[in-house]
């Protein structure tokens, strides 16, 4: 379960104030794949920042129950000097995982090759999205939060991706970001929507993207 008390986040950049969110109330059920729909700007990645806990509420709370992922289309955990398999070793010590099944996992999912053992500063963003997909899937999170990654790649990893991901939903949920709507219908079955520094809660997935995509086209 996750819930949102009051959230409100708020930027100043250039003496410009824009309010992302505003008092949202709101609670996502344990155990639900989501899919966190908006238009571009709506505040989907700063939202999942929040929950993730690596970025600051401007007011109010998230409260959880269980573990939570970051972000796995964001590493800005890794760290650029290290390589790949000197980052996912590490982050297995942190959540206190087996290093070398990890390691091992990460290697076969993420496909990098001999990147695997160069720094990261030599990886593409595309690279350390497939290593922050498959580090995070490693790990038995409770909530996992997916931020575009599966798009990454040709059709076969992507088809790699999504049957992991639906692997691990048997016995977690997620919060997933994603302009496809197919992708969605696939991984999703409920949708949380941004619109005007407000979130609405949907049971009904294909309600939540008919009305989703109505406000696209406006």
């Amino acid at each position: 379960m996750i819930r949102f008390e009051n959230l409100t986040k708020r930027f100043v950049l250039h003496g410009q104030s824009k309010m992302v969110m505003k008092d949202v109330n709101l609670t996502i059920p344990s155990r639900t794949s989501v899919a966190l729909l908006g238009r571009n700007g709506a505040g989907k990645s700063t939202l999942l920042r929040m929950i993730a806990g690596t970025m600051d509420i401007t007011s109010g709370r998230i409260l959880s129950t269980g573990s939570i992922s970051w972000p796995v289309g964001f590493a800005g955990s890794f760290h650029r000097d290290l390589t790949g398999s000197q980052n996912t070793k590490f982050i297995a010590r942190v959540y206190g995982v087996d290093t070398d099944a990890l390691t091992d996992f990460v290697e076969d999912f993420a496909e990098l090759g001999k990147h695997f053992r160069l720094p990261l500063r030599s990886y593409s963003s595309g690279m350390k999205s497939r290593l922050a997909f498959g580090v995070s899937m490693g790990i038995g999170f409770d909530t996992y939060l997916v931020d575009e990654v599966t798009s990454v790649g040709d059709a076969a990893f992507r088809s790699k991706a999504t049957k992991v991901f639906n692997a691990r939903m048997a016995k977690a949920g997620a919060i997933v970001v994603s302009h496809s709507m197919p992708q969605i219908r696939q991984m999703c079955d409920s949708a949380m929507i941004l619109e005007g520094g407000q979130a609405y809660y949907f049971e009904d997935l294909e309600e939540a993207i008919a009305l989703h995509e109505s406000h696209m086209t406006r």
